[in-house]
């Protein structure tokens, strides 16, 4: 008779315990911009929406960004490094492969033999670790998950290229995930669309970012919303019962086409929307966080409330879920 396989007991469900997030101290205006390059800040805002945004001084690393986040977010949780029993570190801007980012961080935050791993799903990424750190507590397979997304975007940026670089910035945010007996965490909604992996890359290991924009802008305002309101299928919610929106912070106009429709489709007009963009610039898996823990900073998003995030990015990749504001 073969033996039985026994699995570790799991919880019902998971929740956020706590947020935090790191911006650099270099603020980049349009108008530093239009110095190196043939723009200005009414063309800036009238397509993209943003009037500043934050670039990596010359020690802020993809690690050390998402580590100073991540000890935030900790400590809101009301933990310390012992308690972390897993990181996943969303990011598609490491400095190299190899060490991966997850275990630096562990490093610099003295989190000592936890699983780690780094996740790619580009400015997706913090929604698909999200889903990954549910799975893994309901599992049982961890008590405690460090969520993390870090950019440094601008060292995969030309400079002087007016497509990439007035929108792409650095900066991270975390989330601590632990067990809960009521779900705090919906079921993530996820994909790709196979048939435009081209419309944002990079070539080869010293090429920079490449975006085509308007593909990439048709794209989100059509494809991303039914995501979104999917996640709140898949959670059992009604849109009416969405208190705050938080999408990847790509681009204003994108933010605000999705969030009409979602709001066509059910949501209430008093719907609060993350809009951090507009001086933080387009952050990658790291713009969900930040805009989120921004928000509660301002007062306009507070604990319990009922937040739907949805992310996009190459790939093209996509997720969206629900969960509860720690």
């Amino acid at each position: 008779m073969s033996a039985t396989i026994r699995t570790v007991p799991g919880r019902a469900g998971s929740k956020i315990v706590g947020l935090g997030s790191y911006r650099p101290e270099k603020v980049v205006t349009n108008d530093d911009l239009a110095q190196i390059m043939d723009t200005n800040d009414e063309w800036i805002r009238t397509r993209v929406g943003i009037a500043e945004r934050r670039f990596a001084g010359p020690d802020d690393t993809v690690a050390s960004m998402g580590a100073s986040a991540a000890a935030k977010a900790i400590a809101e949780a009301g933990l310390g490094p012992a308690d972390i029993d897993a990181i996943i570190v969303a990011t598609c801007t490491p400095e190299s492969t190899t060490p991966h980012t997850a275990t630096q961080i562990a490093a610099i935050l003295g989190i000592h033999a936890a699983g780690t791993f780094d996740l790619n799903a580009a400015c997706a990424g913090f929604c698909y670790a999200l889903a990954q750190a549910d799975m893994i507590v309901r599992t049982g397979s961890a008590r405690n998950v460090l969520v993390v997304g870090s950019e440094k975007l601008t060292a995969w940026t030309e400079p002087t290229d007016r497509a990439t670089a007035i929108i792409f910035a650095d900066g991270a945010g975390a989330a601590v995930v632990t067990g809960a007996d009521e779900p705090g965490i919906g079921p993530v909604s996820w994909g790709s669309d196979e048939t435009n992996t081209d419309a944002i890359r990079i070539d080869g290991r010293d090429g920079y970012f490449f975006q085509a924009g308007q593909t990439v802008f048709r794209w989100a305002t059509t494809a991303i919303a039914p995501v979104a309101v999917r996640a709140a299928e898949l959670a059992g919610v009604a849109l009416s019962d969405i208190d705050v929106l938080v999408t990847h912070q790509a681009n204003l106009r994108i933010i605000e086409a999705i969030a009409k429709k979602v709001k066509a489709a059910g949501a209430r007009d008093d719907l609060r929307v993350g809009t951090d963009i507009v001086t933080s610039g387009n952050t990658s898996s790291a713009s969900i966080p930040l805009a989120l823990d921004r928000m509660r900073q301002a007062g306009e998003v507070h604990s319990g409330d009922l937040v739907l995030s949805v992310a996009f990015g190459a790939g093209l990749t996509y997720a969206a879920q629900v969960y509860r504001c720690p």
